[in-house]
């Protein structure tokens, strides 16, 4: 009777309603590029060569990221087959273990109503949608960032302290997740609540001696294979390329600019964020009678100045940092989502409607947006089947443009990105710098053997574009999609 009462329970409930939702239409969602596909291809040549440890695409090793989320895909195929549904289905099972998780914490710190409506908040805000359907390592990293600091504060908060021990199970699975910032954030957001309250002695009931080495057995036990197997070429490229630079260059100098993530937040939190604005002024008109008495005179509970600490470091520490992506900031959405819902568990009608429409609107978006934008637009799929039927299984396939790593995702085929020859020297990979993502196949316009069958495929933006040692060989359409050009070359005798 308790196991059919708690399916009737309303989590069970919003839980199973979420789990519908995040996995319709996710089998006909095309791999896009370039970050999906990069990630489903390296997942891909890791399980052919049956090589579980090191990443690697295009025949080489590839250290863009650590190696719990290729875990994560190499499962699925093995279980479901290579294909979309399986490609996403890790991401939709980690969003609503976060929502779950979501509720449990609340709970501990708050009530039931309290931890509902974040759940509700959290689950159809749009960036949580977007990124329970997408294949890349938020989804992951956004339970298990935020457990880090959920156990801790549980632990501090509590007489229960044996919740550190989780706390540093989770800090090493997020830094298994994305780096060395699965343990450095957090570390900081503690540091700084610590500060805020003046209780550092805390530190002395946070398990260290059992907790650390729990920690780097963990987490270092994979850093450490790597290091052994691979030296200087993993510290070099993972540590010196995919993190120092990341945060001292801009990969895309254009986003790197002072106002990017207060840009975004209203956009990765629809349609809740306009809560934000009114609790902020909500706070200033409660203050402004005391304007003059000394700042330390109203203070949050130790609870609401954790959950601000724990939301407003991780934008600020990203604003900071040179790389800028728009899904670097999305594990602040678990403290938000329950600060929101502080304003609107007065709303319980309000939420319900809002929660509704905006679910039945993603689902609309599903079938009339992302299904065919992805297919038609942003993936190389349809390219790629054709690449598949051809005759010539020995002719060479070059790819002028932007590189479409969902081809040979889908067609198992190699695809020799084409280069002019007075930029080659300057696009492969070498050195501590942004090349170092160049690990496809590249060659020059000069290389490419006028004698023998060959097939181009060009991004069409870049069709009328074409540089002129590519036309000292004569090419011939054969199939043009929404987005890539194929043409062939036949030699004349």
């Amino acid at each position: 009777m308790k196991i059919i009462a708690a399916l009737k329970s309303p989590l069970s409930v919003v839980l199973s309603l979420f789990t519908i939702l995040y996995l319709l239409g996710n089998s006909q969602i095309a791999i896009t590029d370039p970050v999906e596909s990069n990630y489903t291809l390296t997942a891909l040549e890791m399980l052919k060569a049956n090589d579980y440890m090191s990443p690697q695409i295009y025949g080489n090793y590839w250290f863009d990221k650590p190696i719990f989320f290729y875990w994560e895909l190499i499962g699925a195929y093995k279980l479901f087959g290579i294909n979309e549904f399986a490609s996403r289905l890790f991401p939709t099972i980690f969003s609503i273990s976060s929502l779950g998780f979501l509720y449990w914490f609340t709970t501990k710190i708050a009530d039931r109503r309290l931890a509902i409506t974040a759940v509700l908040v959290l689950g159809t805000s749009f960036a949580y949608w977007l990124l329970a359907k997408t294949v890349i390592t938020d989804s992951t990293l956004f339970l298990f960032f935020n457990a880090t600091l959920a156990f801790f504060y549980l632990a501090y908060s509590s007489n229960q302290k044996y919740y550190y021990y989780f706390c540093y199970i989770f800090a090493a699975l997020s830094t298994l997740t994305k780096g060395p910032i699965g343990f450095l954030l957090p570390g900081l957001i503690i540091v700084l609540f610590l500060a805020s309250q003046r209780n550092f002695i805390e530190v002395h009931h946070m398990k260290l001696p059992l907790g650390l080495p729990l920690f780097l057995v963990i987490a270092g036990s994979w850093y450490g294979y790597m290091y052994a197997l691979h030296g200087s070429a993993f510290l070099d490229t993972f540590l010196g390329v995919h993190n120092v630079l990341r945060a001292t260059v801009s990969e895309h100098p254009k986003d790197n600019v002072w106002y990017y993530y207060t840009a975004i937040f209203f956009a990765i939190t629809l349609p809740w964020g306009f809560t934000v604005p009114k609790q902020l002024y909500q706070q200033w008109k409660q203050r402004i009678p005391n304007w003059y008495k000394p700042p330390n005179y109203i203070n949050y509970n130790p609870t609401t100045m954790f959950l601000l600490i724990w939301a407003i470091t991780i934008n600020v520490f990203f604003q900071c940092m040179a790389t800028k992506y728009t899904t670097y900031t999305y594990p602040s959405l678990f403290p938000i989502a329950i600060l929101m819902a502080r304003y609107l568990v007065a709303h319980p009608n309000r939420v319900k409607v809002t929660a509704f429409i905006t679910g039945i609107t993603y689902i609309v978006l599903t079938y009339t947006l992302a299904i065919p934008l992805t297919n038609q637009f942003y993936s190389g799929k349809h390219t790629a089947r054709y690449i598949e039927s051809l005759s010539d299984t020995t002719a060479p396939i070059y790819f002028h443009g932007n590189y479409r790593a969902s081809i040979p995702f889908y067609s198992g085929k190699t695809i020799i990105r084409v280069v002019q020859d007075e930029s080659l020297a300057d696009t492969l990979p070498g050195g501590i710098n942004w090349n170092a993502k160049n690990v496809m196949p590249i060659t020059g316009f000069k290389e490419i053997d006028a004698n023998k069958t060959a097939y181009l495929i060009e991004s069409n933006p870049l069709k009328n574009n074409r540089p002129f040692d590519l036309d000292l060989i004569t090419w011939s359409p054969v199939m043009k999609t929404s987005n890539t050009t194929i043409s062939t070359h036949i030699p004349t005798h």
